[in-house]
């Protein structure tokens, strides 16, 4: 292997190891978030405002099988940073083999019944009326590149499990900086529409796999892994398997979240409802990019130091996760409280759009300060390979909570229901993860 970079993750002081690690992965996020932000724009001033619900009813299906590649990849990373940290480098090179194996053999094979049963699954998703034809033609396109987008981020999680933050962070914003080059070039100067919209997607999906594999055949990995390492290993799979599903679980429910989003607000308010949902949606991306930066900083952190037995480590850098991701979250709810209406004009010119957003928006965003205790907490679990309580952390927000509450709310408060069931998810699951969290600090990290 190469020289021991990792071992960085268990020396440093934990308030700059995790501004280390947690600023480039902060960067990529936001580079990655503007990326759809820009593109949203993009779409719904060059082609318009039904392209842009177009594009979230296709999200929950490419996103769930790319989602295999980013649960191999948390997975099998919790695992290379207890290995790295406990200096057990052969069993991390074998769970390295095993995710590249695991990422394509899954990720094509559900892609090709996705192709295969186009028709059935737009509607299903919300796909209906205008909506189906843009969305069709968006889906296929960019489905056959998903499977790249998997691998792409099953290796950026690994990168990062090394302790090389800044080549993940370059991993995130190529894609980016292609996908905007291509949609200019496509959309607006070749006037391709929603074809050029995909092709510009797919393209960036490519150039962002090139480059992680890139990373890992040159001098810059500690994972050189040979043919042998391909072959499954069970009990490692088997691993992977318990903690990835805590991830695939969470992406599970966000397309299953998009579903009954997109049709309770068809069934609500029509195609106007799902754009307003679109450009939400857009935000939580963009707007928790702090926050989702430094619990991917924390992940390797915690995980290093408990496979190193370095209790006192992995409390410190508990804590300090959460004090920052809880100050970045204030700043979120000020921007988002007192600029709401400026943020939307971005996006389209049309008067109702305008009208029903700001307030919808303020609404899903009104507990973020809080939920980042539940993302970090939820986040350990998931770092120090316990599979059952990070499952259960993770689904407690949107799966246990809010797809209950957004199923019974509207029927007594209509689209009110829908937005307020977002700030009581974050409160009642942010409670259950802080009880647990806490529990473990005391009992088990003394």
């Amino acid at each position: 292997m190469a020289v021991r970079n990792s071992k960085a993750l268990g020396d440093k002081p934990i308030g700059k190891l995790l501004i280390q690690q947690a600023l480039p992965a902060s960067v990529g996020i936001l580079v990655m978030s503007l990326n759809i932000l820009v593109d949203t724009i993009f779409v719904g001033n060059w082609i318009g405002s039904i392209a842009i619900a177009a594009i979230n009813v296709v999200l929950p299906v490419s996103f769930f099988i790319a989602a295999l590649g980013m649960a191999i990849g948390i997975g099998g990373s919790s695992i290379i940073s207890r290995a790295l940290g406990a200096n057990e480098d052969s069993k991390a090179l074998r769970t390295f083999g095993n995710q590249i194996t695991l990422t394509l053999v899954l990720s094509i094979g559900l892609v090709i019944p996705g192709l295969i049963f186009v028709d059935d699954l737009i509607p299903a998703f919300g796909g209906m009326g205008e909506i189906f034809d843009p969305a069709k033609i968006y889906y296929i396109i960019v489905l056959c590149g998903v499977p790249m987008l998997a691998l792409a981020m099953m290796g950026n999680n690994v990168i990062r499990a090394e302790g090389k933050p800044r080549f993940a962070m370059i991993a995130m914003i190529i894609p980016s900086v292609v996908n905007l080059i291509l949609d200019y070039i496509l959309i607006n100067k070749l006037n391709m529409g929603m074809e050029g919209a995909a092709l510009a997607t797919t393209a960036s999906y490519f150039f962002c796999m090139a480059y992680i594999i890139w990373f890992f055949l040159s001098k810059n990995s500690e994972l050189k892994i040979s043919f042998s390492h391909f072959n499954m290993d069970f009990p490692i799979l088997k691993e992977i398997s318990a903690l990835g599903v805590v991830t695939l679980a969470r992406q599970a429910v966000v397309s299953v979240t998009y579903l009954l989003m997109n049709n309770i607000l068809f069934d609500l308010g029509g195609e106007e409802s799902i754009t307003v949902y679109a450009i939400i949606a857009r935000m939580l991306m963009f707007a928790l990019f702090p926050v989702l930066g430094v619990t991917q900083g924390f992940l390797p952190i915690a995980g290093f130091n408990y496979g190193a037995e370095n209790f006192s480590r992995v409390r410190k850098s508990i804590n300090t996760a959460i004090l920052y991701s809880f100050l970045m979250g204030l700043l979120i709810f000020a921007g988002i409280m007192i600029f709401a209406p400026d943020i939307v004009a971005i996006f389209t010119t049309e008067p109702s759009i305008l009208e029903q957003t700001p307030s919808a928006m303020r609404w899903v965003f009104a507990a973020i300060p809080i939920v980042t205790i539940q993302l970090i907490g939820a986040a350990y679990f998931q770092a120090i390979g316990k599979a059952v309580p990070a499952f259960l952390l993770t689904l407690s927000r949107q799966g246990f909570i809010f797809i209950p509450l957004v199923l019974i709310l509207p029927k007594y408060y209509g689209e009110l229901g829908v937005w307020i069931s977002f700030p009581i998810a974050d409160v009642l699951s942010t409670i259950i993860t802080a009880y647990f969290l806490n529990r473990e600090i005391r009992h088990t990290l003394r």
